[in-house]
């Protein structure tokens, strides 16, 4: 016990010093490693909000088209099924079939 006591008086100091050097060290490599983890962080949710915004006027586009489809077919579909049906038949009035 008594060969243990200057082995701690000295190492015990130096434990201090090194969680010292090892804060010091790890703050000046570990903080530009943070901060250029937040750079890339926002330049990919920059990136992920552009697509974003994208497929919204993407779906916008669709459903715009979808509505202009969905009136034609309300609106002229009856007419145009008789056109189509007298321009397959020869000019006949085709039979109309009930739903």
């Amino acid at each position: 016990m008594e060969n243990l006591v200057p082995v701690l008086g000295i190492l015990i100091p130096i434990l201090g010093i090194s969680c010292g050097l090892v804060a010091i060290i790890g703050g000046v490599f570990m903080k530009p490693w943070f901060a250029l983890r937040e750079k890339q962080l926002a330049t990919e949710a920059s990136m992920v909000a552009e697509k974003a915004a994208q497929y919204a006027a993407q779906t916008e586009r669709l459903e715009q088209r979808v509505r202009v489809l969905e009136r034609i077919i309300t609106d002229r579909g009856l007419a145009l099924s008789d056109e189509i049906d007298a321009l397959r038949i020869g000019g006949e009035a085709p039979a109309r079939i009930e739903h």
